[in-house]
């Protein structure tokens, strides 16, 4: 098991009191797996996305990560553990706007230094189609192209968890479709992947679902 989510709850301060953003979510993801979450805005896709990435501490229950709670790491060693063991992949991409798509696919191994990151990066590029765009920054990129470079720099340190918040919101259909193959051809390859969405589209391609509503979550 990669991800194992056990009661899990956050509550945020709201303007008119607690908001309970997770309400006792439990569900585990194997490597291998392409699971799928969906739900209406506001039913805490996103919350539930970041407290299993080790971005947002929940306030209870348990999450553990290849068998090791994230949490329970200080503030240094848990970033490190997230540079191993887990890929982002976000709606918005969070490329950095001064850096070639090659340096912004190396920037993963900024977190795990690899003597093969840049050849590794090269051959992700070529294999997303992006080995003509080497030398571009994102603002000269589509899109697609802007979300193909997030997800190579997801992939670069072969992390055993793919974490992918509304990967194709922003995306037309056909570079939406190219987004999931690639998410499902990595949970092929043996990894753990989790993605939220409101594109019912992805369930035709994910191993299994699961849906979120007010924070609870259930199978799809």
């Amino acid at each position: 098991m990669i991800l194992d989510v056990n009661n899990l709850t956050h509550t945020f301060a709201g303007p008119a009191g607690a908001v309970r953003a997770l309400d006792g979510a439990t569900f585990s993801v194997d490597a291998g797996e392409f699971v799928v979450v969906v739900g209406p805005s506001g039913s805490g896709k996103t919350t539930l996305l970041l407290a299993a990435g080790a971005l947002l501490r929940p306030t209870g229950g348990r999450i553990r990560v290849g068998g090791t709670d994230p949490y329970a790491l200080g503030p240094e060693a848990r970033a490190r553990f997230r540079g191993e063991k887990i890929g982002f992949v976000f709606q918005q991409f969070h490329l950095v706007p001064y850096l070639s798509v090659l340096d912004n696919v190396l920037a993963a191994s900024l977190a795990r230094p690899r003597p093969d990151a840049e050849p590794r990066a090269r051959e992700l590029a070529a294999r997303f189609n992006l080995a003509h765009r080497m030398d571009h920054r994102p603002a000269a990129l589509s899109t697609g192209e802007c979300q193909r470079v997030a997800l190579a720099r997801a992939l670069l340190n072969e992390p055993a968890l793919i974490l992918a918040d509304e990967p194709t919101g922003n995306l037309d259909r056909e570079n939406a479709k190219v987004v999931v193959t690639h998410l499902a051809d990595a949970a092929r390859a043996g990894r753990a992947v989790l993605m939220v969405t409101h594109d019912e589209r992805a369930l035709e391609t994910a191993t299994r679902s699961l849906r979120i509503e007010d924070g609870q979550v259930s199978a799809g």
